[in-house]
């Protein structure tokens, strides 16, 4: 390989957020090599990543990052300078149901990538987060990265656990450890449980649009390709031992979220039917990024109508892709049972 060009291991590459990111950059970046390296739960997908098949800076692996043994063998085989985690069991009613996988992946597994980045020394490691670590707001101010980590659920501790270990190998071996903190995600490719494109597909459908409690949870939504490229902002930019908060300033509820969708599609309110609120829900999520701004000079791109209106499209063109995963009689029961997902 030509020593000018860097090796990035991408955890979780397969998923939506890292699909996208690999999307994204593998055909833009011939100056790295991109290894991914996912599991294959219900949540990654092959077919996300069909476009790279044939990308001479692109690799895959199908395995788990809490397998020691083939971490440090891709480290050493491949040489390499980064990794950026984005591994994680990332669903909060799973979560609730079950806690186990959650802290499997993301504790352990992180710990397993955070010894083998200690071990090759590399360059830089990026822990990709969520806001959720920081809990619940009230109704004004906004989560900055010295916000207290309160989080609420299984899967949001298992996430803060992470971060904690993850800044640890930082003050403790000098390990050049970044950590970002992202708001809720929307875009292609996201897996049918979550908020939107559930409500998308039901809508579809013309099936219920099951909403939590009163709907007025509120996140600040951020489309895939800026998260994505903050990734790679503070990948190459961000200083060691730094958290970066990501975020679009776009709070809306859930509930308009729903009606906007139903907008865009044509189709009837009276598809709306609200369920019993989840156990633990935070009320209002909301990201200050001004650090990120100011010091790496990102900043939110993608406009939340057209987004959202483009992610509309996406599903509206890709009827194959989530009919397929719709097949899995697990999921449809779990849909059935437990409605919306955010």
């Amino acid at each position: 390989m030509d020593n000018n060009i860097k090796s990035i291991l991408i955890t979780g590459g397969a998923g939506f957020i890292g699909s996208n990111f690999l999307n994204y950059f593998v055909p833009k970046r011939k100056d790295y090599f991109f290894i991914n390296l996912d599991k294959l739960t219900y949540a990654g997908n092959l077919e996300n990543l069909a476009n790279l098949e044939n990308q001479e800076n692109y690799s895959f692996y199908k395995g788990d990052i809490i397998n020691s043994e083939l971490v440090n063998y891709l480290m050493a085989k491949h040489d390499i300078n980064m990794i950026i985690n984005f591994a994680a069991e990332s669903h909060v009613d799973r979560s609730i149901l079950g806690s186990e996988e959650f802290i499997r992946t993301n504790v352990l597994g992180t710990n397993v990538l955070l010894e083998a980045a200690k071990k090759y020394r590399i360059e830089k490691y990026l822990q990709v987060s969520t806001d959720e670590v920081y809990g619940s707001l009230g109704s004004t101010g906004l989560f900055t990265e010295l916000s207290p980590l309160e989080p609420s659920s299984p899967y949001s501790a298992s996430k803060a656990s992470a971060d904690l270990i993850a800044g640890s190998y930082f003050r403790t071996h000098k390990l050049p450890v970044c950590i970002t903190r992202c708001s809720n995600n929307y875009g292609p490719y996201q897996f049918p449980e979550k908020l939107i494109p559930l409500m998308i597909i039901n809508a579809l459908n013309d099936r219920k649009l099951p909403v939590y409690g009163d709907g007025m949870n509120v996140r600040d939504w951020i489309h895939v390709d800026d998260h994505s490229r903050a990734i790679m902002t503070v990948l190459e930019n961000g200083v060691p031992g730094e958290t970066y908060n990501i975020g679009s300033s776009n709070e809306q509820n859930n509930l308009f979220i729903v009606k906007t969708i139903l907008n865009l599609l044509g189709k009837s309110e009276n598809l709306i039917e609200y369920v019993k609120d989840r156990p633990g829900h935070d009320r209002r999520y909301a990201i200050d990024p001004a650090k990120t701004h100011k010091e790496l000079g990102w900043k939110a791109e993608v406009e939340f109508e057209k987004g959202l209106a483009d992610t509309v499209k996406w599903y509206l063109s890709n009827r194959g892709w989530w009919g397929r995963i719709l097949n899995n009689e697990y999921l449809l029961y779990y849909n059935q049972q437990y409605g919306n997902r955010n």
